[in-house]
């Protein structure tokens, strides 16, 4: 016991160095941010002495398809995408004489995330519009060889840039009043889209995140874990995940850097949802309009609906068929005919419902290049030792059943029950890991479900199963304190505890004599641990692995929090 204590009191303290050395300060402050509307009413006015303007379902809708080769600039790369063009019925006929006074506006829809088609997504905007004079492209979302991590967003500008082109280049359509409509993820490329063409007439943005990728997410799941109940503990994984120096590997978007003040320049109408548990939207009702006013941009419209989700719509997204909000198709179309028409303005340029927002933008997190390096080599370490201690395990479960069988006696020959300890300690290990992985897959789960808008439930094991982690952890290393103790008593037993100079003296000792010294001693040398090469392997590999195990859990945090 008087050795137990100091080796644990070693052990902890390595382990608790290095959760407190990994730790990544975050700011929740300013919390519990709102932004009063002006009005309750979301109802988009304009000041129209002429004629009554077109509203939603004034014309029957026609489609037609088209075929587009989006080109991605920065490798050359093409995509064959589909394009479904839906258009007030007649308007070809009503344009064929190519007046200019005749031609209609157009809008662009541009993707989230996933990898959305033009067939599947935005079907009943894109209809709501059409319904309302405008001719409408939606698009196969340009996606080439990249996947969600690698997604080149310079390069998704331009080829959205190509599909304005192809509406431009219609007879039916006015080339000076082709807008945008945009959500969520596609809100990082319009501002590259609007700066860079020039001739952008008006943009939609629904649930834009505006702030970079490491600054947004990090706010949607810090926020999130919170809602759900993670336990604090939890919560802190976020931010060492969103530290990470992703350009080590390549990976640049997450600073990608979409907050472009030209990208604002132009009529803005700006849609929230009250559920909506991913974006910050008091920061981004700020920046935008900060952004928008530094380009002389004083046409900003925000609209806060209760009840909706991040993509406007009612209920658990996971179900087909959920509505849009009530008013949002109404507002929105709206909106747009007036400012295509460039009308103004006579609603209150913020309304609806109070726009609330619980924590503060992560804004001061960044790239921890060394936490990343450690972070990924301990990790690696892990895996590896972890690979390396199974296929010891099942090369000596062989050997095990095989001696068994032939009644060979022991196969690996450990010493004094450090079988029996090796398994018991590694099972649990192994067990506390997996109620680690069970703890993270259901907070996730939990996240996935409120983002599709379903409410949350009782916390449960994703609060306290933090706790029982760290218990066991505790308990797995005053184990594996116990088992050094017992290493060093049987060594020292054995002789093999010796100063420097007495080594020394032995090796001069057995060169005169050409006799082992421990023998002359009288020491019996004995195993320490096995009595066979496979034993011993097979306990040094996994008591490696085991505590490379710990060392991931120090690294998330679990001896600090």
């Amino acid at each position: 016991m008087k050795v137990s204590v100091p080796i644990f009191i070693i052990l902890m303290g390595i382990l608790i160095f290095v959760s407190h050395a990994t730790t990544v300060p975050w700011n929740n402050n300013p919390i519990d941010q709102s932004v009063d509307t002006l009005a309750s009413d979301t109802a988009v006015t304009f000041n129209n002495p002429g004629e009554a303007l077109p509203a939603l379902d004034t014309y029957e809708v026609a489609t037609k398809d088209a075929w587009i080769d989006l080109k991605r600039p920065s490798t050359g790369e093409t995509q064959r995408a589909h394009v479904l063009i839906r258009y007030p019925k007649n308007a070809d006929s009503a344009n064929e004489d190519n007046n200019a006074t005749n031609k209609l506006p157009g809008v662009v829809f541009m993707h989230g995330a996933g990898y959305g088609t033009a067939d599947n997504s935005f079907g009943d905007v894109a209809e709501d519009l059409s319904s309302a004079g405008f001719v409408t492209a939606t698009v196969d979302k340009p996606v080439w060889s990249t996947n969600d991590i690698t997604r080149d967003y310079p390069g998704s500008a331009h080829a959205y840039g190509q599909v304005v082109d192809y509406l431009r280049s219609m007879d039916m359509v006015d080339p000076h009043k082709v807008g945008l409509y945009a959500t969520s993820e596609s809100t990082w490329i319009s501002p590259y889209l609007v700066r860079d063409d020039g001739d952008i007439a008006f943009q939609i943005l629904l649930s834009p995140m505006v702030q970079t990728p490491r600054h947004a997410l990090g706010f949607f799941v810090a926020q999130d874990f919170a809602i759900v109940g993670a336990n604090p503990g939890y919560q802190s994984i976020v931010r060492r995940v969103f530290s990470a120096d992703t350009a080590k590997f390549g990976l640049d978007n997450f600073d990608f850097n979409p907050m472009i003040a030209e990208g604002y320049a132009i009529p803005t109408f700006v849609a929230y949802g009250s559920k909506d548990v991913m974006t910050a939207q008091v920061d981004g009702v700020r920046d935008i309009e900060l952004m928008a006013h530094r380009s002389g941009n004083w046409k900003v419209t925000v609209r806060n609906y209760p009840v909706a989700n991040h993509v406007m719509r009612l209920g658990d997204e996971a179900e087909e068929g959920t509505p849009l909000v009530d008013r949002y198709e109404r507002d929105m179309v709206d909106w747009a005919v007036g400012t295509s028409r460039g009308l103004q303005e006579t609603s209150a340029s913020i309304a609806g419902t109070t726009i609330y927002q619980s924590i503060a933008v992560p804004t001061n997190l960044y790239a921890h290049p060394k936490l990343t390096v450690y972070g990924v080599g301990v990790h690696v370490a892990a895996v590896v030792t972890l690979l390396i201690a199974f296929v010891m395990a099942l090369i000596a479960l062989e050997r095990k059943i095989r001696y068994m069988i032939r009644g060979q006696g022991p196969a690996l020959g450990f010493v004094r029950g450090y079988q029996r300890v090796l398994i018991t300690i590694s099972a649990t290990t192994l067990a506390t890991l997996l109620l680690f992985f069970a703890g993270i897959g259901q907070i996730v789960w939990r996240v996935v479900t409120l983002i599709w808008g379903a409410a949350p439930e009782s916390p449960g094991m994703i609060y306290w199963s933090w706790y029982a982690i760290q218990v066991v952890c505790a308990l797995v290393v005053w184990a594996w304190s116990r088992v050094f103790c017992q290493l060093l008593e049987t060594a020292s037993q054995k002789g093999l505890l010796r100063t420097p100079d007495e080594w020394r003296a032995d090796f001069e000792i057995k060169r005169l004599t050409g006799k082992p010294v421990l023998r002359i001693r009288g020491v019996h040398t004995g195993p320490v641990v096995a009595s066979t090469r496979l034993g011993v392997t097979l306990f040094v590999a996994t008591t490696l692995a085991m505590f490379c195990v710990l060392l991931v859990f120090a690294f998330w945090g679990l001896f600090v929090y």
